[in-house]
């Protein structure tokens, strides 16, 4: 069935629920095909005034459609909502609304200022689904690297004072939980990629990490790793990760240290390697690349058609 046949019998499957009075919800085929219609809006500003901009892959149709939230990679010092979308738009088009979102950078305030955005973006996004026909109701996360790490902290510890520090004006009720994350090559332990890169003499990633961690010593208070480590208490949200097998940034056998120990505090972890990937495989075309896009659109189908 095409991506118009099987819109038309959603519909009128749709109608007939709501004719019943009984709610009827879209399922998600990872195999579908939509056409995109793609906007911008803002959706907050820095404490310095800098407008933070969603970028809205809206799939053309009735929907309701899974609803994803992207935080992009940059080493928290750099990069936009713009980062991986390519990747969105895969996602999209397959019948996912994706938004990705600015954050604040490093240079302009030092962590949690990242993850107090993207912990807005999560509660902001759930009032503002619908009206681009997304379901809001199982928010997912695709993080990439840096975003990686952001998206951990809040599927980890989703009620935090810190990361919602930034009130929603109203709709104070709405939590910033979250119903599962796919990642590619996430810093899921803070500490070791600082130590690889003073390993390799890599200033410029040494200095993203001093930038970022004001006080020092919160590169151990927010490590993914070290949270599991102290036994902290925290939400279990499904992850997926992928890692690339050639990565010299984020270690493959740090991730999988990561993965074991997720799965040992009780967590459910998909970990995929793929082989002769270096950290930002997905950002070039093939084979690799479009796996990577099929198993996060499985992954998605997993957790919203459940």
């Amino acid at each position: 069935m095409n991506a118009l046949g099987r819109r038309d019998f959603l519909k009128s499957v749709s109608f007939i629920g709501v004719a019943a009075g009984f709610k009827v919800t879209t399922s998600y085929d990872p195999v579908a095909k939509f056409e995109l219609n793609v906007s911008e809006v803002e959706y907050r500003r820095t404490k310095a005034g800098r407008p933070l901009m969603a970028r809205i892959y809206q799939p053309a149709g009735a929907g309701p459609f899974p609803t994803v939230l992207d935080l992009h990679g940059g080493a928290w010092n750099a990069k936009d909502r713009k980062a991986e979308e390519p990747m969105d738009r895969a996602i999209a088009a397959s019948g996912v609304l994706v938004v990705a979102v600015d954050m604040t950078l490093a240079p302009e305030a030092p962590y949690p200022a990242c993850v107090q955005d993207a912990n807005y973006a999560v509660r902001w996004l759930k009032t503002k689904a619908r009206s681009w026909n997304g379901d809001p109701s199982k928010i997912g996360i695709y993080g990439s690297s840096s975003g990686g790490h952001v998206a951990e902290l809040l599927a980890m510890r989703p009620h935090d004072a810190r990361y919602n520090a930034i009130p929603l004006t109203g709709a104070p009720n709405i939590d910033a939980s979250i119903a599962y994350i796919a990642m590619r090559s996430p810093i899921s332990n803070t500490f070791a990629r600082f130590q690889n890169a003073e390993k390799l003499k890599r200033d410029a990633m040494v200095k993203n990490n001093t930038t970022f961690f004001v006080p020092w010593d919160t590169i151990h208070e927010s490590n993914p790793q070290e949270i599991l480590d102290r036994h902290e208490a925290i939400q279990k949200v499904p992850f997926l990760i992928m890692q690339g097998g050639l990565d010299d940034n984020v270690l493959p056998a740090v991730q999988e240290k990561f993965a074991e120990s997720y799965k040992a505090a009780g967590g459910v972890v998909q970990y995929r390697l793929f082989e002769g990937c270096e950290h930002e495989w997905v950002a070039t075309p093939g084979p690799q690349t479009d796996r990577a896009r099929e198993m996060v659109k499985a992954f998605i189908a997993q957790h919203v058609n459940a």
